[in-house]
């Protein structure tokens, strides 16, 4: 299965509930690459790059944290990024 990247805006109890650092510990432990940062609108943006199985699979582990809910994501594939190194929290 070919690698995607997507950016993703991420809606719902996203911010102040460790939902960055649980991305960044569920992106590092697959393998994925990207960053995730919170707006201002309280909203959560992330870019991240794997499978599409792989991302699908993040958003379900990352949703079970004790105080996250995701409510809504809108997502777009934008292009991938090469020789990217890590999951960052900006």
């Amino acid at each position: 299965m070919s690698k995607i990247r997507q950016h993703m805006k991420i809606s719902g109890r996203v911010q102040g509930v460790g939902f960055r650092y649980r991305a960044k510990y569920v992106a590092s432990s697959m393998g994925l690459t990207g960053w995730v940062k919170n707006e201002w609108d309280k909203t959560v943006e992330m870019e991240v790059q794997g499978t599409i199985d792989q991302l699908n699979h993040m958003l379900t582990l990352i949703n079970q944290g004790a105080y996250i809910q995701i409510d809504n994501v809108e997502r777009k594939e934008i292009p991938c990024v090469e020789d990217e190194k890590g999951f960052h929290v900006r």
